[in-house]
């Protein structure tokens, strides 16, 4: 097994503020950024705060800045950086700092209370829903969100405007709408619940210009983009301004 020295640049500090501390630790082949972290925590820096878990990239419970990009640090290998390359870990920039690489994203949580839940359809009992297996794939394709809140970070529409996040839910919890609302046995609409828009006037859907970033930086490869975002806009954009969409709504109130 080879080993060498490699360079580290952390942030250190606590919501008064801190700075980069440069650090020279050990490298072994197949190493990942969370153990070289672990490494500094046991020889040069116990009081280095980081927030782990399961270290398999399942939990999202790593989540940093590496080199600038939003990355869990467990799933990150040393063999992607030269070996006389400096290594920079800060802290989410999305995210109100506690201490060192730890932030506060309670944020997340508190949008996550604001999406209402599924609603089953009236009549059916337990075992007896139904679905096509497209939908089935459709959903477990957004299930497998680990909620690392990596795409929540490099949103520039909470990272680089703190004044946006009261009105914007952000993609992870844009596509929780999207899974919902694309469920053929939500309910929601029996209970008087339009998701479509909610996710345009509560959830702030119209802040997103789908650049493609939270897509880029998910580490479970979900599409959130192309599968869940842009066609929630689309399904928006039918309910509100399509003229047969709103002629069948009128009718059918004036039947009422």
């Amino acid at each position: 097994m080879s080993t060498y020295r490699a360079r580290f640049r952390i942030w250190r500090g606590d919501p008064g503020g801190g700075e980069l501390t440069d650090y020279t630790v050990e490298v072994h082949d197949g190493e990942v950024v969370l153990d070289i972290v672990h490494r500094l925590q046991a020889t040069q820096a116990p009081d280095l705060a980081v927030r782990w878990n399961c270290k398999a990239g399942k939990c999202g419970s790593c989540s940093a800045e590496v080199n600038g990009r939003p990355r869990l640090m467990c799933m990150t290998r040393m063999s992607v950086f030269a070996r006389d390359e400096v290594v920079t870990l800060t802290p989410m920039r999305a995210f109100p700092v506690v201490r060192d690489l730890v932030t506060d994203v309670s944020f997340n949580y508190a949008k996550a209370r604001e999406i209402p839940a599924f609603v089953p359809p009236a009549g059916l009992g337990p075992g007896e829903y139904r679905m096509r297996q497209e939908d089935v794939d459709r959903s477990q394709e957004f299930r497998k969100c680990i909620e690392c809140f990596l795409c929540q970070d490099t949103c520039h529409v909470v990272r680089d405007h703190e004044e946006n996040k009261p009105a914007f839910a952000g993609p992870r919890f844009l596509m929780r709408v999207a899974e919902l609302d694309m469920h053929p046995l939500d309910a929601a609409e029996e209970v008087g619940l339009d998701r479509r828009r909610t996710a345009q006037e509560e959830h702030g859907l119209g802040y997103c210009n789908i650049t493609k970033c939270c897509t880029e930086v998910c580490p479970e490869s979900i599409r959130i983009t192309d599968n869940a975002l842009i066609p929630l806009k689309e399904r928006v954009v039918d309910r509100k301004y399509d003229p047969l969409v709103w002629l069948g709504k009128t009718i059918r109130r004036r039947k009422d």
